[in-house]
C-alpha cells in the first residue's frame, strides 16, 4: 500500500540525513523569523538565507520593528538575497498585515496565516511547522520532484500534492517530510541527473519521470 510505502520511504531517509539543517536550527521556535526565512528564501541558495537571517536575529523581533525602518534600510539588511527590493516590499506588507488584524502575531493557523496577502500556502506550513511545531506539510519543488518520482502523486499542482501527502502520511510526521525530502532532492535525487546509483531508496521508487540518472 502506498501508505506503508512512503513510511518505509521516510524512516530509511530519517536514518540516513540529518534533520539539523543549519537555517531550520536558526529559526525554529521562532515563527516570525520563519515567517521572515521563507519570505526571503525563494531563488536564493540556503547559505545567503542563513547569512540575512542571522543579521536579522534579534534585530526583527516582530513586525513592529520592521516598519520601525523605511523601505531603503530593510533593502539594504536583507540584500544580497535574490530579489531583495522586492522581498523588502512584501515583507514590509506582510508586516503591516499582522499588526492591523493579528495585532502584531503571527497566526498560528493554516487559514489565518493563508488570509495575509503575501503569505502562501508552503510559507504558512512552514511556519506551522517549524515555528509553531504544529502539524504543518510544505510542499516546496523538491516535495514536489520527489513525490512524484516516487510515483506519489500524479499532479503538479503544490496544493494536491499536499493533499495527498497528508491522506498518506501520519499528521505527526508531515512536518518531517520537507525537511528530509529538501535534503534527498538536493544531495541525490535531485532535477536534473538523480544519482540513482547511490539511492537510498531505489527498491521503493517507480522513477517516474527519470531521464538521465547515475
Amino acid at each position: 500500500m502506498e501508505g506503508d510505502r512512503i513510511l518505509l520511504v521516510l524512516d530509511r531517509l530519517r536514518h540516513l540525513l540529518s534533520s539539523n539543517l543549519p537555517l531550520v536550527e536558526e529559526t525554529k521556535g521562532d515563527p516570525f523569523l520563519v515567517l521572515l526565512s521563507a519570505l526571503l528564501s525563494h531563488r536564493t541558495k540556503d547559505e545567503v538565507t542563513l547569512e540575512v537571517i542571522r543579521r536579522l536575529k534579534g534585530r526583527l523581533k516582530g513586525p513592529e520593528d520592521v516598519l520601525k525602518m523605511d523601505l531603503e534600510q530593510l533593502e539594504a539588511l536583507i540584500y544580497p538575497v535574490g530579489f531583495y527590493r522586492k522581498k523588502a516590499g512584501i515583507i514590509r506588507e506582510v508586516s503591516r498585515r499582522l499588526i492591523e488584524e493579528y495585532g502584531g502575531r503571527v497566526p498560528e493557523t493554516l487559514e489565518a496565516l493563508l488570509n495575509v496577502k503575501g503569505i502562501g500556502r508552503k510559507t504558512a506550513n512552514l511556519v506551522l511547522a517549524q515555528g509553531y511545531a504544529k502539524e504543518g506539510l510544505a510542499v516546496d519543488t523538491h516535495v514536489q520532484r520527489v513525490s512524484a518520482r516516487l510515483g506519489l502523486v500524479d499532479s503538479s499542482r503544490p496544493e494536491r500534492t499536499e493533499k495527498r501527502l497528508k491522506e498518506l502520511i501520519p499528521k505527526e510526521l508531515w512536518s518531517s517530510v520537507n525537511l528530509l525530502f529538501v535534503q534527498f532532492g538536493r544531495q541525490i535525487c535531485r532535477p536534473v541527473s538523480p544519482v540513482c546509483s547511490a539511492c537510498p531508496i531505489f527498491e521503493l521508487c517507480e522513477r517516474k519521470g527519470v531521464g538521465s540518472s547515475r
